[in-house]
């Protein structure tokens, strides 16, 4: 079995036998069984089931074998012909997989020689299969589109949809049309025939019509052609699968004509829509020799097509002497695709020649050559100018169908060529128009009802004009807008159906029974789409269908109309009732039977008819009602309802009792936030019955969960109930009720609750007017909570407070009755936001809502700098500071700073301004000062409302200047591989005195500008150490003073070298002795390289594990005795050391002390074990003996 035929079975079995799924079916690709053999495999423990399919198989196995004509529809229905019937679901899920993998076979035709890839062969089909394979869900009853059929639509000719003839899937089924099999009803179409273009050159050799109806009963189906009922037995040609009439070999003579599907079951008949069977043929031009035409040039010739037999329609060309050299259409020459003719306006030299009509069938693609015409020029002179003459032009009246494509056609004769232009009597051109052919065409897509109107084409050259004018007239289909619903009714009712639909023309009604015309009768009255029936019987029970037709075209609606027919008979939960009521309350007894005819209601007491009275009475729909109900009306009572079909009765009991009655304490009760309650509800109540209690607040039932525990429930006693509300809150003021419920009646009372608390949050806070110091303000008092509001207090807020703030008002104490106030002492110029706080005896409430912001008036600034200084600057300069004043207090816009100053002992005041409100320095020039000179100063404060105070007159002295002199008695020491020490003195001065001193340096062979690295010291150091050098590297240094006013001249240049790097290499070869409380290090001497300096000895580094300090211990040879005075492990190692530093670490090693024994690094491999416990290091070492190093 090839691979492919191994994926077709493992998925058909997974599809359609789902019992088998637990068994594994595997083939490869050299597996020899049969398909058959496989399935009876997998599905050996489902006995007879398995052998159920055995035959289904057989024909699957059939098929594969077969592959090369494998086709996805008519492979399905060659499965069905094998096998027993199949369900619906195994069909459907077939008919899936074939299709799925019909694509998957395509996409991989290379790979697998000879398989199709596209299939035009129908195999016939027995018509064993059953109706089942159709399933049905809801039950639309109006036209529904195709499921499952395959079709290509042309462009339509008829004005309505139309389908090339192609191969069909015949068994389809769709999940959405499943119904309960429990209920019956009338048939509903699935789907209706469609009209059928079959090609009589076609090599599919059959034609399908669908038809597929759901119903329960399943249905039967007839067709009809040209209104006469088929007789499927009387031609050998015909066949019916299911609804679906196949046409063998169909020929035009005996088979084209109108269709229509009539389904059937018990409840009635219902007739499709027509479908045209149409066959597309094209015929052969006359083979007789066509004259020659002979015109003058600059004449207009017409050269006629006379195009052959055919249909539908057909496509026209022309060919110029020879195939495939077309005539090219342009203002002088135009082909009518209405007659097909060639028109020639003016005729030239250059058009002398042979002409060929080609015509093409637009369905079949058929083509066919007329004979030839020739054209020839006549030698008796050239034809002169003439006036257009239309030749070509569309009907007087145009008609189409809304939504389709409009081309009407123009074309004139005439010489000088003449021009086309189009126009709309009384309207213009629609925009979505577009003109072809030279403007020979006027072509309008999608038209709709206002594109309708007269058009006119003009022809017209410089000899005259000629015109033509017609009308379009737009139509529209039949359209519902109002449809039929089944209905069921009693016997004698009216029957009332209305079916409304738009078109253009206007559609006409007509109406069909059972697939046959409905006529008036006397009971049966049809007016513009309404059908009624007066006083309905079983003879009127069937299929009802209204038909909205006008010339272009007919829709259908179908509804069935059951009619009732019953005995009576009462609900499960009408059956047995006992209603228990107390005195004085009303009771109401149902009765309600269906049955039909409607039945007749009686009521009976015991044994004695109900009689109606002023207590008593039987409502319109059979209920018993009874007032002011007593004791004497208990009892059982009997209602019987009765038709001509038959009687049915229930009982009901009614039982009286005493009526409930509640105490609900206190009734009334004033409490304070944070107290508590208990509420006490009483019911007296006949002891026969039960109560239950609930409790609501406002009217909303309590939800005693969510409450935060400040409800709860307490039942002592059966008859009462309390309600505690501990630590009570504003919102749990308000009216509680208690409602206690029997099975006889419900009573309730209320009691209500009223909660002193703090104030609420006063209304909204209005800004009455602003200054630049106050605000007046209002707002509307708060809720008092039942303790009235004894004080107000007024907050504010702005961008430089930190939060609300209390202000100062007017008055100063702001009672409860008060409704405004203002606040003082604002600063100007500042937004604010304001809000009000309530105040009683309980508390203070929650705050207003802020008011809106609001800006207080400018006023000049009040609010002078403070910190007047001077600061450090270069010769010559007066550098004065001071803090800059807060936004808060500049009080307006333009706010700036005036500086004022002058030298000590003078009279006028030098005065600058300075416009920026964030300054906080400015600098006075003038070389004529000397250095260290005192002025006087004072800052000022200005804004566009005017100028404020000044500062405090404080003595500031101009700049000293920057250094003069350079550090001396410069020196540089290296010290270490990578530090050098830099010392320097500097001689005091009285001018320029220095604030710190700056060290450049510099590599040996590098631009001191470029590469030169600064560090700065502070105050009167005289040294610094440089670190981060270069091991072994000359540097070049000097040194500056530095003050505010800037640098002093550099000391003279100095120099120094880095030491050369510790040595690379580490101790080798440790090897040590332990005894007692010592161990005694030896190692190889360390070797330094060229560039690294000398060892000048070496460095033992020991600590107690553990530890994170090290002892050192210094030493000038390879070897040391190094103390282990506290028991424990030591860590040790070993660097040398040389004018460089430390060199490289050697290997540590861990060394356990102890107070007796000797021990020895022949025993390392013991030495590098971890542990942690050094009494067991201790223990293990004592195990070993003693060797020398």
């Amino acid at each position: 079995m090839a691979p492919l035929d191994s994926v077709l079975l493992s998925s058909v079995l997974w599809y359609t036998m789902p019992q088998c799924t637990e068994h594994s079916v595997k083939v490869s690709n050299d597996h020899k069984d049969t398909a058959q053999e496989l399935l009876l495999s997998a599905c050996k423990d489902q006995g007879a089931e398995a052998q159920q399919h055995s035959d289904f198989l057989q024909g699957l196995a059939t098929i594969l074998q077969e592959r090369a004509d494998f086709n996805p529809d008519h492979s399905t229905l060659e499965l069905m012909a094998h096998t027993r019937p199949l369900s619906a679901e195994q069909t459907r899920k077939i008919h899936f997989l074939f299709i799925t993998l019909h694509l998957w076979v395509s996409k991989y035709s290379e790979a697998l020689p000879g398989l199709p890839t596209s299939y035009a062969a129908l195999l016939r089909i027995k018509k064993s299969s059953a109706s089942s394979l159709f399933g049905s869900k809801t039950r639309p009853r109006y036209n529904s589109p195709s499921l499952g059929t395959l079709s290509v639509s042309p462009p339509s000719w008829r004005g309505t949809a139309q389908h090339h003839y192609s191969p069909v899937n015949l068994y389809h089924s769709s999940d959405a049309f499943k119904q309960d099999e429990s209920v019956d009803y009338g048939p509903v179409f699935v789907q209706e025939p469609d009209d059928i273009i079959f090609p009589t050159d076609s090599d599919e050799k059959k034609v399908a019509l669908n038809c597929e109806v759901r119903s329960n009963p399943a249905p039967n189906y007839r067709w009809l052609r040209n209104g006469t009922e088929v007789d499927l037995e009387s031609d050998y040609r015909y066949s019916l699968i299911d609804g679906t009439f196949i046409i063998s070999d169909p020929h035009e003579a005996k088979d084209s004509g109108h269709y229509q599907c009539l389904a059937a079951n018990t409840f009635g008949s219902i007739l499709s829509r027509d479908a045209i069977l149409q066959f597309a043929y094209l015929g052969n031009f006359s083979g007789r020799t066509r004259s020659a035409v002979s015109v003058r040039e600059g004449q207009g010739v017409v050269l006629m097509c006379s195009p052959p037999p055919h249909s539908p329609e057909i496509i026209y060309s022309w060919v110029f002497n020879e195939f495939p050299s077309f005539v090219a259409e342009d203002s002088r020459r135009f082909i009518s695709q209405e007659t097909g003719n060639l028109y020639i306006s003016k005729v030239q030299t250059s058009d002398v020649g042979s002409y060929i009509c080609l015509v093409k069938n637009a369905v079949t693609n058929e083509r066919v050559l007329s004979p030839p015409t020739p054209l020839t020029l006549r030698n008796d002179g050239v034809m002169g100018e003439y006036e257009p003459k239309i030749e070509v032009h569309f009907p007087l009246t145009v008609t189409a169908a809304r939504g389709t494509t409009v081309k009407m056609e123009c074309f004139a004769l005439g010489n000088p060529v003449p021009t086309i232009t189009w126009m709309k009597v009384s309207g213009y051109i629609p925009s979505k128009s577009r003109l072809r052919k030279s403007q020979a065409v006027l072509e309008i897509p999608n038209v709709q009802l206002d594109d309708g109107g007269i058009y006119e084409c003009r022809a017209e050259n410089s000899r005259g004009k000629n015109s033509f004018r017609g009308q379009l007239q737009v139509y529209t289909f039949p359209h519902w807008i109002e449809k039929l619903n089944d209905t069921h009714l009693d016997s004698g009712s009216p029957l009332r159906w209305e079916c409304k639909a738009t078109g253009k023309p206007r559609p006409t009604y007509r109406w069909l029974k059972n697939g046959v015309p409905l006529l008036p009768q006397s009971r049966v009255e049809m007016v513009n789409g309404v059908l009624m029936i007066h006083s309905v019987n079983q003879s009127d029970a069937g299929m009802y269908q209204c038909l909205a037709e006008n010339k272009y075209g007919v829709i259908y609606a179908s509804a069935e109309l059951k009619i009732l027919a019953s005995a009576p008979a009462f609900a499960l939960n009408q059956l047995k009732k006992t209603i228990i009521v107390t005195k004085g309350q009303e009771v109401t007894m149902e009765c309600k039977p269906q049955g039909s005819p409607k039945p007749t209601i009686s009521w009976k007491k015991g044994d004695k008819a109900v009689r109606a009275n002023k207590r008593i009475a039987i409502l319109p729909d059979g209920s018993l009602r009874i007032l002011n109900a007593s004791k004497s009306d208990e009892g059982k009572y009997a209602c019987q309802g009765e038709n001509v079909f038959g009687s049915a009765e229930i009982i009901a009991s009614v039982s009286v009792k005493e009526p409930t009655r509640i105490e609900l304490t206190p009734q009334r009760t004033e409490l304070t936030v944070g107290e508590s309650i208990v509420l006490n509800c009483k019911a007296i109540h006949d002891a026969s019955l039960d109560v239950t209690f609930s409790w609501t607040l406002k009217g909303q039932p309590i939800e005693f969960e969510k409450e935060g525990g400040h409800f709860e429930s307490i039942r002592v006693q059966a008859s009462s109930a309390d309600l505690m509300i501990r630590n009570i809150l504003l919102m749990h003021a308000g009216r509680y009720g208690c409602r206690v419920q029997t099975t006889a009646d419900s009573v309730s009372d209320e009691a209500e609750l009223l909660v002193r608390g703090p104030p609420g949050p006063p209304g909204i806070v209005i800004v009455e007017e602003i200054t630049e110091s106050t605000a007046t303000l209002s707002w509307s008092p708060a809720a008092d909570n039942h303790s009235p509001v004894s004080s107000y207090n007024l907050q504010a807020r702005s961008p430089f407070s930190l939060g609300w703030q209390t202000v100062k008002t007017v008055p100063e104490i702001i009672t409860g009755d008060l409704e405004s106030a203002m606040a003082v002492e604002l600063n100007p110029w500042v937004e604010y936001e304001f809000r009000v706080v309530a105040t009683n005896p309980i508390g203070t409430g929650d705050p207003s809502t802020p008011s809106r912001l609001i800006r207080t008036n400018e006023a000049v600034p009040k609010t002078a700098p403070t910190n007047v200084s001077g600061r450090s600057g270069r010769r010559h300069e007066l550098v004065i500071a001071w803090e800059p004043v807060s936004e808060e207090f500049q009080n307006g816009e333009g706010f700036g700073y005036i500086v004022a100053f002058r030298p000590n002992g003078t009279r006028g005041w030098k005065e600058k301004m300075v416009t920026s409100s964030e300054a906080s320095k400015f600098i006075y020039r003038d070389e004529s000062v000397p250095p260290l000179t005192p002025f006087e100063v004072k800052v000022g404060v200005y804004n566009n409302k005017g100028d404020g105070p000044f500062s405090q007159i404080v003595v500031i002295c101009s700049a000293e200047g920057e250094p003069s002199t350079a550090p001396t008695d410069v020196k540089a020491t290296s010290l270490s591989v990578s530090e050098i020490l830099v010392a320097w003195k500097h001689m005091k001065e009285s001018l320029g005195r220095p604030q710190g001193f700056e060290v450049s340096y510099w590599k040996d062979m590098e631009a001191e500008e470029a590469a030169a690295e600064t560090v700065k010291t502070r105050g009167n150091e005289s040294s610094i150490t440089l670190t981060g050098l270069e091991g072994n590297t000359l540097y070049h240094f000097t040194v500056r003073a530095y003050n505010g006013a800037g640098y002093g001249p550099p000391s003279r240049e100095v120099r120094a070298t880095t030491k050369k790097s510790p040595p690379s290499q580490a101790p080798s070869n440790l090897r040590w002795e332990q005894q007692g409380s010592q161990v005694s290090l030896g190692w190889e001497p360390v070797r330094p390289l060229a560039n690294e300096s000398e060892v000048m000895g070496y460095k033992v580094f020991y600590r107690q594990e553990g530890h994170s300090n090290s002892e050192i211990i210094e030493t000038q040879k390879p070897q040391a005795v190094v103390p282990l005075p506290d028991a424990g492990v030591y860590i040790i190692e070993v660097r040398a050391y040389s004018e460089g530093g430390d060199g490289t670490a050697s290997s540590q090693i861990r060394v356990p002390s102890y107070s007796g024994g000797k021990i020895t690094s022949a025993q390392s491999t013991l030495h590098t074990l971890s542990t942690s416990s050094s009494s067991v290091t201790l223990l293990l070492a004592l195990m070993i003996p003693s060797t020398s190093w």
